[in-house]
């Protein structure tokens, strides 16, 4: 099953852990990544501390466990580019109406590119 079907399919909660430059460690839950025509992921992400580690650091890891089991994906991503207040985020919202990212908000908002340098199960006996 390829990602983008596996993530339209499956329900369950995600966790982006990013690093800043000094190696400190965050994690923030975030919503599925949206799949790109051009092979990378995108996330929406405010100008938090997880957008701001990615400017001193583009290494994240998308830790994904499905909902009732301990199943799930292990995303290792590398920052490819961002768009500041992109066009895209209103268009990716209305296909995802039920997603909470901050729809009423009016600070910036980044779409964040990723590649996608390995796919891992959630734990060693997962899928």
């Amino acid at each position: 099953m390829q990602l983008d079907e596996y993530f339209g399919k499956t329900r369950g909660v995600g966790v982006l852990s990013t690093a800043d430059a000094s190696g400190r460690v965050n994690a923030a839950i975030y919503g599925r990544p949206h799949f790109m025509d051009d092979g990378t992921i995108a996330f929406i992400m405010a100008d938090r501390l997880t957008h701001a580690n990615l400017q001193s650091n583009p290494s994240a890891v998308f830790l994904f466990k499905e909902e009732g089991s301990y199943k799930g994906k292990r995303l290792y991503l590398t920052k490819a580019r961002e768009e500041k207040d992109s066009p895209l985020i209103s268009e990716i919202r209305r296909h995802r109406s039920k997603d909470p990212e901050g729809q009423n908000n009016t600070e910036s908002k980044f779409l964040v590119y990723f590649r996608v340098d390995e796919v891992l199960p959630l734990t060693s006996g997962g899928a």
